[in-house]
């Protein structure tokens, strides 16, 4: 079993930045090494993708709404993803969501993921 959690969402102004942190917590020893990525759900859309890490964190990808704007990377020593935001706009608020997959596919969608938090609020102000 694995248990994610996320922190770092806030309220910031158009142009700040945020890093979210993602905690993973899992029973057996590894299980954090996945693939893992941010999933983010604005007022009335579905949960999109946003950016996601191989198991090491050498490959990397993005939505081409945050490339250049966001870094994913992830710190396995500290079973730690995070996700850093730059130059956030108002269309970036949203609930960000920290998902894991089972295995090294770095997906796109969804349902590619076996494991996820219970998001983090971040409000872009305008």
């Amino acid at each position: 079993q694995v248990q994610l959690v996320e922190s770092g969402g806030g309220l910031v102004q158009a142009g700040g930045s945020l890093r979210l942190s993602c905690s993973c917590a899992a029973s057996r020893r590894g299980s954090c090494s996945y693939a893992m990525a941010w999933f983010r759900r604005a007022p009335g859309k579905e949960r999109d993708f946003v950016a996601g890490s191989n198991w090491d964190g050498g490959q990397t990808y993005y939505a081409d709404s945050v490339k250049g704007r966001f870094t994913i990377s992830r710190d396995n020593a500290k079973n730690t993803v995070y996700l850093q935001m730059n130059s956030l706009k108002f269309e970036d608020t949203a609930v960000y969501y920290c998902a894991a997959n089972a295995g090294y596919y770095v997906g796109r969608l969804s349902s590619s993921y076996d494991y996820w938090g219970q998001g983090t609020q971040v409000t872009v102000s305008s």
